[in-house]
């Protein structure tokens, strides 16, 4: 059994604009995505910065890596022509790569002739929840799983528990935290656990941001154990692409503050 392909719209509406700059006077923002083998989750990450593209094409909007797939950020940065450049993980927890991996990236790129600032991870926030509600399906579900890749790290397992808490009070059913790899329980497991206490739709919701190897083990666990859906990664949902230029403008008014 295969999970449905349960896509969110492309963004639409109004975009959100500011004069068109070009040369060294245009931002420069850098997606930093942890990067993948599997060649769908390099397309998923062109996909977001499309979406942010589309949301400010004032901006040079880069996709970078941080592993397998390229180019890498440190690489990027270093042959931007403008003067200044927001790195954006496009992560959903602070654990190693956001706590280890990035800063190191900025240390290395003190050197360069271009100021870099690092924004904020993007989860769990507001934006994301309803990103993973437009994902789910339609029909009413008695429970929900929220399946992540997985950490060793305590704190940002917290941050997952505390994005399924989010999500249990949007839908208004039960959400139990389930991960892929490196800490338990994977999502059958919490299948089983769910329909033993008479949970009969449950719904698999994905915190992933691009789909690989650990998604698909995710949506298989989830699946075999008798889940009804499984939804697809955030990937460019508009929530997230409009949180990645929430997370750019933060970013920026915090160093016109510090100034």
């Amino acid at each position: 059994m295969r999970s449905a392909r349960l896509t969110g719209p492309r963004l639409t509406g109004p975009r959100l604009t500011g004069p068109r700059l070009t040369g060294p006077d245009r931002l420069a923002v850098v997606l930093v995505a942890h990067g993948s083998r599997d060649p769908r989750a390099a397309a998923a990450t062109e996909a977001l910065a499309c979406a942010v593209r589309r949301v400010r094409p004032d901006w040079e909007v880069r996709a970078t890596y941080l592993d397998h797939a390229g180019p890498r950020p440190l690489d990027v940065l270093a042959a931007l022509p403008g003067r200044r450049a927001v790195v954006v993980p496009l992560l959903l927890t602070k654990a190693y790569h956001g706590r280890v991996d990035l800063p190191a990236v900025l240390s290395a790129a003190a050197g360069l002739p271009v100021s870099v600032t690092l924004a904020p991870v993007l989860g769990p926030a507001p934006a994301v929840i309803e990103g993973l509600v437009r994902r789910l399906p339609a029909d009413r579900l008695d429970a929900v799983v929220l399946a992540a890749a997985g950490t060793r790290d305590a704190a940002a397992r917290a941050t997952v528990e505390r994005a399924a808490d989010a999500l249990s009070a949007r839908l208004s059913v039960p959400c139990a935290v389930s991960y892929a790899s490196a800490a338990p329980p994977l999502p059958g497991a919490v299948v089983d656990l769910l329909r033993a206490s008479g949970a009969r739709r449950i719904g698999v919701a994905a915190y992933f941001l691009a789909p690989g190897r650990l998604y698909d083990l995710a949506a298989r666990s989830a699946l075999e154990a008798g889940a009804v859906a499984v939804a697809e990664p955030l990937t460019d949902a508009p929530e997230i692409a409009r949180l990645v230029a929430a997370r750019v403008d933060e970013s920026l008014s915090g160093l016109l503050a510090a100034a």
